[in-house]
């Protein structure tokens, strides 16, 4: 099978990014940050041979992802696989909240225990599933072309995991940027990790939150 070279983007920034607050499938838009390094990404990638543009249903994600399809004259075609981590009764909560009302369940989730879910969630062994699953089959569809999954900051992590053999337990050491250039290799045995966190096409500094 020849190699899909796929581009993986984190959503622009919204304001719950800004106050640490857990997002994960409740449709938080962008806020203005968020609009404009969405159009900055459209900028960037215009030349690229892109063949096609696939997003996470969630709004934050889709309008990122329209930004960067319009100037390349592609639709953008959405998947529910390609959603943030579902985190049940943590949505809504801000870190400190959780730290402070859930303090067991707390350091569960801040140690990345693999069967660990918040209730009505999703623990990290279905997340990985699910991610993986999703992002291997979009880009099979593609042999020898471009591709771009806009998504979230879990859906990112989990990406990175797979692609350099990191245990879902290690410590994280990479960046999760807003609207990080990131880019994977798929050989249909796997991926692969080509580069990771280009911010050049941004002025401005972004967020990095974990879990949203």
């Amino acid at each position: 099978m020849e190699a899909t070279r796929v581009i993986v983007i984190r959503h622009g920034e919204t304001a719950w990014n800004v106050d640490t607050r857990i997002q994960g499938q409740l449709d938080i838009p962008l806020n203005d940050t968020g609009r404009w390094q969405a159009a900055r990404l459209g900028r960037a990638l215009a030349e690229e041979p892109v063949t096609a543009v696939y997003s996470s249903d969630l709004s934050r994600a889709l309008e990122t992802a329209r930004a960067i399809a319009a100037p390349l004259e592609l639709p953008v075609q959405t998947d529910a696989g390609l959603r943030e981590r579902g985190f049940g009764t943590f949505e809504g909560l801000t870190f400190a909240e959780i730290d402070r009302d859930l303090p067991e369940q707390a350091l569960l989730w801040r140690r990345r225990h693999p069967e660990f879910a918040p209730e009505g969630g999703e623990n990290l062994l279905r997340f990985r599933e699910r991610v993986t699953g999703t992002a291997g089959a979009l880009a099979t569809r593609h042999p020898g072309e471009l591709i771009v999954l806009v998504a979230h900051g879990g859906v990112m992590d989990i990406l990175y995991r797979a692609a350099t053999g990191q245990e879902l337990q290690a410590p994280r050491s990479w960046q999760l940027g807003n609207a990080a250039i990131n880019r994977l290799l798929w050989s249909g045995q796997g991926f692969s990790l080509v580069g990771w966190s280009d911010l050049s096409h941004l002025t401005e500094a972004t967020r990095d939150e974990f879990g949203t």
